[in-house]
Parts: structure tokens; sequence; C-alpha cells
């Protein structure tokens, strides 16, 4: 894969706030968008009929309708980051299955909560982009994951990066709940608690179970 990234699939950030809220709108409005229609109902053209702008005013700011995909994408996979990492520190005290437990149920619950942010997580990747944007995520959550394990005894090998390793596994079990029944069900949390303490334990030295 070239390391150039396509510029028609990137937002072009503005600079001056009457800009600034104009690109607010749009995404917005595209959450809306996606949220009614889904991606076969997603469109610049559609999103300049809702919000009363001319398609040029928003191909400036967004190329093709993968730029704001891609955007918007960028946008859940920081706000999934972020609200594991705030809590990462009061679960420290639990064993290491627990945690796991529930960081995979926090997960699960910002996905069920957010679901445009499922969709474009879980739906897969549309773009080089937006590929690489899932991927270095789960690289800085296996990073979270890491550390994680390292505060309670456990260290896991940089490679394989077994770390990030155990974050695909359950994000894997995510993307199976999400195309069989559109959210992340109690059933495929577990199973991807399950699988991830499973894989881990090879290198905690233990027969855990999520159960």
């Amino acid at each position: 894969m070239e390391a150039a990234l396509d510029e028609r699939a990137i937002a072009r950030k503005p600079q001056q706030q009457r800009a600034k809220d104009r690109f607010e709108r749009v995404l917005d409005t595209a959450e809306t968008l996606l949220l009614e229609a889904g991606l076969g109902g997603f469109s610049i053209p559609e999103l300049a009929n809702r919000l009363g702008y001319t398609r040029a005013s928003i191909y400036k700011f967004f190329p093709t309708p993968y730029a704001v995909l891609n955007e918007l994408l960028n946008r859940h996979l920081h706000a999934l980051e972020t609200e594991l990492n705030r809590h990462a520190e009061r679960l420290l005290d639990l064993p290491w299955p627990r945690l796991t437990e529930a960081i995979v149920t926090l997960a699960a619950d910002f996905h069920n909560a957010h679901p445009v942010g499922r969709l474009l997580i879980l739906g897969g990747p549309v773009t080089d982009d937006s590929y690489r944007a899932q991927e270095i995520t789960i690289q800085h959550l296996g990073r979270l994951a890491r550390v994680l394990m390292h505060r309670q005894g456990v260290e896991l090998p940089d490679e394989p990066d077994a770390a990030t390793l155990a974050v695909d596994i359950g994000t894997t079990c995510f993307r199976v709940s999400f195309f069989k029944h559109g959210e992340i069900t109690p059933a495929y949390r577990d199973e991807a608690a399950r699988a991830m303490v499973a894989y881990l334990s090879h290198y905690a030295g233990e027969e855990s179970g999520a159960g």
C-alpha cells in the first residue's frame, strides 16, 4: 500500500470561524443523513439539499463523499479511544481478565450508543485512508492494553504485537455482531472478552476464562 493518501478522500480543514461553522454543520447533517438513510442514501447532493447549500460550497471542504465519511470516522474513532482511556485508570484494581471484560463492555456500550460511529467503524473501511485510520486507532488501543497489562504484571511481546492483536480479535467479534444483528449483542460482547482473555492468557501464564 502506498504511503501517499488520496487527497480527495480527506477533508480540507477551514481556518476562518465562519467556514469552520459551515464545516461543522455539514458534518452534523451528514451524521443525521447516515442515521436516517445509511450509506446507500448518502450523497453530496442530498447533503446540499438538506442544508440549503450549493454543492460547490460543500466540495470546497469535502472533495468527495468519502472525505465526509472519513472525517466522521476519525471523530468517532477518537471519541472511542478517549472514552476507553478515560475509564482505564479506575479499572486497574481489577484482575486483568476482569479488566479486559470491563474495557470490552465499555467499547460495546460506545458502539451501541453511537450508531453512525458503529456503521463507519465496524462496517468496513471505504477508502485506504479510513482503513489506515482504523488500524492506527487499533494500535493506539493496543498500546493502552499493553500499559494496563504491564501494570498488572503481565508483559506482552512487541513482535508479534500481542496487545494490538488482542484488540483486533475483540474488534472482529464486534464486526460479526454488527453484520448479523446491527449492534453489539451481549453474546458477542462476552465472546469478544472471552476470545481476548484466552489469547492474552498465553502470555499471562494463566488459564483464565471470561465467564
